[in-house]
């Protein structure tokens, strides 16, 4: 269960009331909830990171399929249960993920789909469009900021509204789980399941784009 706190981050001017969940009812919740991503987890067990909650107790787990031709991950729970399945569409332009409910990849499992607003940007700007947004003409939600400064914020569709809100640990928590750590502030009534899902597919993106960048070529990463 989540430990929620009145979180300190500044709420959003316009807050939208989001009641319908993303991708489960379980993950929602009246109060902000404060999550922490947890990089580099030393046992393989845990996934490749892990999600907590203020008090460090385990909310979700990331694990990747090496062997898979698609850039496969799946968001399991606490007790390893999958949540969804995170899907990167092989030769996209735009980054494309696509996300399914479970373990499926089939199409009548697909919830929302993610891809860069544009080929080239030096700011992350992602557009995410839900199964039922099929002409993608407006996205349902967006996620925008610098992920340098793990300082992103995720809006609801073009309004000005956040749902969620990236920020770097204050100095003492950096200190006890490390600097490659940030925090997320999930707005009430908002899916926290869902911002988890974005935040695992705007960290691969961005790790893709700083891949780039080393090997000598365009980075495209924020």
């Amino acid at each position: 269960m989540a430990q929620f706190s009145t979180s300190s981050f500044p709420p959003s001017a316009n807050p939208l009331p989001i009641n319908a969940p993303i991708i489960s009812p379980h993950f929602c919740a009246s109060n902000p909830v404060d999550l922490s991503i947890v990089r580099k987890v030393k046992t393989m067990r845990d996934g490749d990171f892990v999600v907590t909650d203020i008090n460090g107790n385990i909310m979700f787990k990331v694990k990747g399929s090496a062997f898979s031709i698609h850039n496969n991950r799946v968001l399991l729970d606490a007790a390893g249960n999958p949540i969804v399945t995170l899907r990167q569409k092989i030769m996209s332009a735009h980054d494309r993920w696509q996300v399914f409910r479970g373990e499926s990849t089939n199409s009548s499992d697909l919830i929302f789909a993610v891809k860069r607003s544009s080929m080239f940007q030096w700011k992350t700007k992602l557009d995410v469009f839900l199964a039922n947004n099929t002409d993608e003409k407006v996205c349902d939600f967006k996620v925008q900021g610098s992920w340098s400064e793990r300082s992103c914020a995720v809006y609801a569709g073009e309004s000005s509204s956040i749902v969620a809100q990236m920020h770097k640990k204050t100095p003492v928590q950096g200190a006890l789980i490390g600097k490659d750590n940030f925090m997320v502030t999930v707005y009430p009534n908002v899916d926290y399941g869902f911002i988890v899902a974005l935040i695992v597919i705007l960290t691969a993106i961005n790790e893709a784009g700083q891949r780039v960048t080393i090997t000598g070529s365009v980075d495209i990463s924020c």
